[in-house]
């Protein structure tokens, strides 16, 4: 038996590989198929399920393409209902897989579909628990994302209390606990770095798993204090549901090069959003002007979902050279499938071509204490509300990134800023928003609240995020 977990930092997303005998089972794959296929052929074994435990939000799964190349079984839990073809597992179930079982919990809360897969050996010894969104690694799933559904979230919740004490809890302390996702997935409030652990010590640590716990204790506990979901949240849903075009055709339509002429007239004739995903402070030297600054090497493909409302925006990026591949793929993992192209050479073709390019002002923290002490300035703070109630710059207003297309009003044409997030990757995105909406008077703290709080700048008093009730 071979367990392998395939983790993607940029979704904080877990999927697993399970071989045994010969036989695979993939569990929540992401849109692109080839790892999982690649690494089966290389192991001579033969894809023979691929186990989904909900209708993910977060990401666009690669189930149907990969059930289309390779014959696989795509099966849900009890409750999910698709426009492809699935096997509709009832609650107990169980899939054989080389010597090894597979059982289905139906484990709603999350959405009413959730399910965990418990993975029992060929001694017949409860194994492990691929826990979905039902259960992660300090924290449980939010109970407000089902789609279409006539549950309200405090409905969600007391079936995931349900769930979890019902189903999971009853199980060994030895099993061990895969989840969907770990640390900066928006899919929970609280999760762990840790991307799996003993039940055992779930048990012991997780808020949501306490013994004493009542309902309407569990209940309150994990409805308070949720951030309102990406809107490509429920999008990816949907997409989930109904099934879309393969990766294949994406990179088709998306991985093309682009002269700067074809490239220009596609961002002043037809639409096109340009996404530059370069360094920040490449983007602030120069850049095209009303591009937007979304970096690859950040929370890439969260950060596109959160800010670019239409799935069907036609997108053409800059990128490093030979990152294009990556980016459209990255894009198609949330959804955004209508890429048209690259700038072939880059940024530096357009500059050799002597094309108008911006620049964002971009200053060290010490020449921003420097600036406060001496003058009035208008300090915004990008990042989360939880962030800044933690800690921030005295007299700073908190204007998070999340919710600029909201919050556009917060900003003037005629006033100056200084913008600043955690480390300058946030504040650099905020910036080019504001720069491609008119508002260009604008000062980059580079660094971010890391570096200022390094300089004597006054500050609140920083109050542990842990200790707060919401």
């Amino acid at each position: 038996m071979k367990i392998e977990q395939i983790y993607t930092g940029c979704l904080a997303q877990g999927a697993y590989y399970i071989e045994s005998n010969g036989e695979v089972a993939i569990i929540d794959p992401l849109r692109e198929t080839e790892p999982y296929v690649v690494k089966a052929e290389e192991a001579g074994a033969k894809i023979k399920y691929i186990f989904e435990t909900h209708f993910h939000a977060d990401f666009v799964s690669g189930h149907v393409d990969l059930a289309n190349k390779t014959g696989a079984t795509i099966v849900y839990g009890p409750g999910a209902k698709t426009e492809y073809d699935i096997h509709e597992a009832t609650d107990g179930e169980v899939f054989n897989l080389g010597v090894i079982k597979i059982k289905v919990l139906h484990t709603p809360g999350h959405t009413p579909e959730s399910s965990s897969y418990l993975l029992i050996d060929e001694n017949g010894k409860e194994h492990a628990l691929f826990s979905g969104d039902t259960l992660f690694i300090g924290d449980v799933g939010r109970p407000d994302l089902a789609v279409k559904s006539d549950l309200s979230q405090e409905d969600l919740a007391g079936m995931l209390f349900d769930s979890l004490r019902n189903k999971i809890m009853t199980l060994p302390d030895d099993v061990i606990v895969y989840p969907a996702h770990g640390a900066g997935s928006a899919c929970g409030k609280n999760m762990s770095k840790e991307t799996h652990d003993l039940l055992g010590n779930q048990k012991k640590n997780n808020y949501a798993l306490r013994a004493d716990m009542t309902k309407e204790e569990f209940i309150k506990e994990v409805t308070t204090g949720i951030l309102p979901p990406p809107q490509y949240f429920a999008k990816n849903a949907m997409m989930n549901k109904s099934g879309v075009d393969s990766l294949d055709t994406i990179m088709d339509r998306g991985n093309v090069p682009l002269s700067v002429d074809e490239f220009e007239a596609m961002a002043n004739h037809e639409g096109a959003l340009v996404l530059d995903t370069r360094k920040p402070q490449e983007f602030a030297q120069g850049h095209i002007p009303n591009s937007v600054f979304i970096g690859i090497d950040g929370s890439f493909a969260p950060w596109v979902g959160a800010l670019i409302p239409d799935l069907q925006q036609p997108i053409i990026f800059i990128a490093d050279e030979g990152r294009e591949e990556e980016v459209v793929i990255r894009l198609s993992r949330v959804g955004y499938d209508n890429t048209l192209g690259y700038l072939k050479g880059g940024f530096k073709a357009w500059k050799q071509a002597e094309k108008e390019i911006d620049t964002v002002k971009s200053i060290p923290a010490s020449e921003f204490a420097e600036d406060y002490a001496a003058k009035d300035i208008n300090v915004m703070d990008v990042r989360k509300p939880s962030e800044y109630e933690a800690e921030h710059v005295e007299n700073a207003v908190n204007s998070p990134l999340d919710f600029i297309n909201k919050n556009m009003n917060d900003f003037e044409a005629s006033k100056e800023y200084y913008l600043h997030c955690a480390g300058g990757y946030r504040s650099m995105i905020m910036a080019s928003i504001l720069k491609s909406r008119g508002i260009h008077n604008l000062i980059d703290v580079q660094g971010g609240f890391k570096a200022i709080a390094e300089t004597d700048i006054k500050k609140t008093a920083f109050v542990c995020p842990s200790t707060k009730t919401a």
